[in-house]
């Protein structure tokens, strides 16, 4: 039995939204000809045939929102998605939660599914790429807010950390300390938030009249202890290092632990992003703190707020909020105090 046509393949075929569809078969308002003949012709090339149970429920909402993630292995995005998915509720919605595993394709086709699922509005971490697939015709009737990373395209409003600050303000505490010598670990160069986080870095050490070095494809741990090695064999070898997530934190401490290096006597370390067991590191991790529970509830809360208004007031230009990150102090970075001490920009 061949897999039934769907209101969207007919909008992608016709070339107009699924909005447009649904007023051409109920002729709810008035479409230009050319517009209800391409609808028309799609309808029967593709042999749709509306959901008559669908249609009688016209006007009713399906009370739930998208959620699209990276990857729930990852505890960022679990937290992210867990109070994303708790708004959600408060709100009296239920959450359809999957992943992209970083595929645009996968992405795409996942939330696609999600609208014929109803879901009422998307909100999504964007995976890696330089064409957004949200830009389809589709998608552009039904609000979409990412977080953590912009998603391409001037209409989309999105929630972010200050990434930059945080990096600057992480890599000025290591120049205090009297590091001159500061290398950045990076999984991603094209990934924004590597990419912001790597700026901030550079403009401190600019600013102290400093010379940067980085790797910014360090995706793996056998790439971070290959690198860290070299580095540390050199002849200018660096006396700190600023790791660039969580992920690569860990990586970093165990290659350190590996090649016999002592932190911070012989080497310092900060890193972006805390987690689970960073106090309990030995020493303890300074980290650059980001608001993860906010992120996920202030990116719920825009789509909320966006479902208030009707898509033709939607603005031409989404908005960007940028949430605030602060500097905790352990023992990695070289400071001795017996608690951590909390820096806010």
């Amino acid at each position: 039995m061949s897999k039934r046509a769907t209101m969207i393949e007919v909008a992608r075929l016709a070339d107009v939204g699924t909005m447009t569809v649904s007023r051409v078969l109920n002729s709810s308002v008035h479409v230009s000809a050319e517009t209800a003949r391409r609808v028309h012709e799609a309808i029967e090339r593709l042999g749709y045939r509306p959901n008559e149970m669908a249609r009688g429920l016209r006007g009713a909402k399906s009370k739930s929102i998208g959620l699209i993630v990276p990857s729930l292995t990852d505890p960022f995005f679990a937290i992210c998605a867990h109070n994303v998915n708790a708004v959600a509720q408060s709100k009296g919605y239920s959450t359809i939660i999957t992943t992209s595993n970083e595929n645009p394709d996968t992405e795409f086709s996942e939330a696609e599914w999600m609208l014929q699922k109803h879901v009422e509005g998307l909100v999504l971490c964007p995976s890696v790429g330089r064409n957004s697939r949200f830009s389809d015709k589709i998608f552009q009737r039904i609000p979409i807010i990412s977080f953590d990373r912009p998603l391409q395209g001037s209409r989309f409003s999105s929630v972010v950390v200050d990434n930059h600050v945080g990096a600057k303000l992480g890599t000025q505490h290591l120049i205090e300390h009297g590091h001159k010598r500061i290398l950045f670990l990076g999984d991603r160069p094209d990934l924004f938030t590597i990419r912001t986080r790597h700026q901030g870095y550079r403009r401190a050490l600019l600013d102290a009249g400093l010379k940067t070095g980085e790797c910014l494809d360090c995706d793996s741990e056998d790439l971070v202890f290959k690198y860290v090695k070299t580095a540390l064999a050199g002849k200018n070898p660096p006396t700190a290092f600023f790791s660039g997530n969580n992920r690569i934190s860990r990586y970093l401490f165990r290659a350190l632990r590996n090649l016999g290096v002592r932190v911070p006597t012989d080497i310092a370390t900060v890193g972006f992003d805390d987690f689970d067991m960073a106090d309990m590191m030995q020493p303890p991790l300074t980290v650059i703190r980001q608001p993860v529970e906010a992120l996920g509830k202030t990116a719920a809360e825009a789509l909320f707020n966006q479902f208030k208004a009707k898509a033709e007031d939607w603005p031409a230009k989404g908005s960007r909020i940028t949430l605030k990150v602060e500097l905790v102090l352990r023992s990695s970075c070289g400071c001795t105090q017996d608690a951590p001490k909390v820096i806010k920009p």
